[in-house]
């Protein structure tokens, strides 16, 4: 039964890896190639299409490694098993966290260097993302290099101050005068895309979508199994010390 249900998600994941890859090139020919190009910025403003939907994904993870910290907090005591599935999202969701967030600075840098002439500037937008993504890697860094018993719960406390930047990143250009442009969507009568550019964005949103949940479903596999491997560790270390007693 077993084999037969690891078959079936092998199968589906590799269905949904082919779908994403797809996806992802479909969205990159729309973007470099047929989308019009921008009459200000030219052919630079094609970053665009990559930052924006990485930079959305980058506050959208945050709120699933904090549901998934508040499951473990929640259940740790009282069924430590679900505790542990929760912690395995919630560690997976972190990395993905931190690749989107990572992207979304470089192509904002390469962005900002050609329209402002800098690679940076301590603009609340992008300096409230850097910490954003410094928070993550701190929460990573915790999990790798903590060795105290209490390392999951501490690190589901960080991801719950993390959560906290994720709409201080979002409403930074609204609240304060920033270098960073105005919300493209949603920022007044003169935001949005020209209709013919939003088929490019809205597919380059769903390819990196999809690949941002396989990371996750991959990433937290990954996790479980280690735990699962941990856990069998012990329980042999545990049946030979009784052994010896005996």
């Amino acid at each position: 039964m077993m084999v037969k249900r690891s078959r079936i998600f092998g199968v589906f994941g590799m269905a949904w890896v082919a779908l994403t890859l797809a996806a992802i090139a479909y969205a990159s020919r729309l973007a470099l190639v047929v989308a019009p190009t921008e009459a200000t910025m030219g052919n630079v403003q094609r970053i665009f299409y990559y930052h924006v939907p990485t930079s959305m994904l980058s506050l959208l993870f945050p709120y699933v490694n904090f549901v998934a910290s508040l499951f473990y907090l929640y259940w740790r005591r009282r069924e430590p098993m679900r505790a542990l599935t929760a912690d395995a999202v919630a560690i997976a969701a972190a990395e993905v966290t931190v690749v989107y967030s990572s992207i979304c600075l470089l192509t904002g840098m390469l962005w900002g260097r050609a329209a402002w002439g800098i690679w940076w500037t301590w603009d609340a937008r992008l300096t409230s993302m850097l910490l954003l993504w410094l928070l993550y890697v701190s929460y990573l860094m915790l999990r790798k290099l903590s060795s105290t018993g209490q390392t999951q719960t501490l690190a589901a406390v960080l991801s719950v101050f993390a959560a906290i930047d994720v709409p201080i990143v979002y409403m930074s250009i609204q609240w304060w005068r920033t270098q960073h442009p105005a919300p493209v969507f949603g920022g007044g009568a003169d935001s949005g895309i020209d209709p013919s550019m939003m088929p490019a964005f809205v597919w380059n949103v769903l390819g990196w979508a999809m690949w941002g949940i396989f990371l996750l479903l991959f990433r937290y596999g990954l996790e479980r199994r280690r735990q699962e491997l941990e856990q069998a560790s012990a329980l042999r270390a545990i049946e030979g010390s009784l052994e010896i007693t005996q």
